[in-house]
């Protein structure tokens, strides 16, 4: 079989891609200093947190470096939950997970919250969306930090045009049976240990770097409606208030571009000159949860 792959991909007509198995160790304890970290994720009835539920939770810790090198994969925490409500068919179709298999299943949250107190930090591909889901599970979740391999990685300049953790398990030449919480995850640490193609950086050294960033949320109160589109094209969202939330557009970015943003709403949104705006700082401890 090697030897048929070898002449395949020699040819340059074809890519073969492998199965991907869960692996129990990437390096070899070398005595540095290492933390633990947890991939986490979540398969939920629909994509509203406040409106929907948990139907299983998978934590996957492992031990890390300052450097962004793995090492041991510890023991992984999987469990079903009883949303106490029909799950949505398209939620069934997509995960698999029916309504008879989570009767009476239960996440066990003391387990969950001891499995935190021993981490320094939560990872997940897309954090934007689990984050908020488990918040609103337990409140453990909101006192650690946080990191997503999606957004805390410049896939586009590494020369990634996808960040689907599927594609780009396809392109560093892997797949696996995805849309279960538990393979998800260790998929997602296989993709934390692969090597960037043009910096040469380990997926998580890169993440690690991004997520101890300061980021500032940006409010443009007071923006011109006909500049909506504008507002949309430089990738800021709509808050609709509420709760005690602004109504305003907002952009979160790196407290280091702060001055150039100004002077392109400046330059661009507003009619006349605007010195400050209302602007939240927040760090790893608080992105990616709708707490902001």
């Amino acid at each position: 079989m090697e030897d048929c792959i070898k002449k395949l991909e020699a040819s340059g007509d074809y890519k073969v891609i492998r199965r991907f198995n869960p692996v129990e160790q990437y390096q070899a304890d070398n005595g540095c200093e290492k933390r633990i970290g947890i991939f986490l994720d979540t398969e939920t009835t629909g994509l509203d947190f406040s409106d929907e539920a948990i139907i299983e939770l998978a934590m996957v810790p492992f031990e890390f470096d300052s450097d962004g090198n793995i090492y041991r994969i510890l023991p992984e925490y999987n469990a079903l939950q009883d949303p106490g409500m029909p799950i949505p068919k398209l939620a069934t179709e997509i995960t698999g997970i029916t309504d008879e298999m989570v009767v009476g299943q239960a996440i066990d949250k003391e387990q969950v919250a001891k499995m935190l107190s021993e981490a320094a930090i939560v990872i997940a591909h897309n954090a934007r969306f689990d984050r908020p889901f488990v918040e609103n599970f337990m409140s453990e979740f909101q006192d650690i930090s946080w990191a997503c391999s999606i957004a805390d990685v410049n896939w586009n300049a590494e020369g990634f045009e996808g960040v689907k953790l599927e594609f780009l398990a396809y392109k560093y030449g892997f797949f696996f049976e995805g849309h279960r919480a538990s393979i998800d995850c260790q998929a997602g640490i296989e993709l934390l240990n692969q090597d960037l193609p043009k910096s040469g950086d380990k997926v998580l050294k890169r993440l690690l770097e991004s997520a101890r960033r300061t980021d500032v949320r940006l409010w443009a109160e007071g923006a011109p409606f006909e500049k909506k589109d504008d507002l949309k094209k430089r990738g800021y969202r709509w808050s609709p208030g509420g709760t005690g939330k602004r109504k305003a557009w907002y952009r979160d970015l790196d407290e280091a571009l702060l001055s150039d943003e100004m002077i392109y709403l400046n330059d661009h949104i507003y009619t006349r000159a605007i010195a400050e705006l209302p602007m939240d700082r927040f760090n790893a401890k608080q992105r990616y949860s709708n707490r902001i």
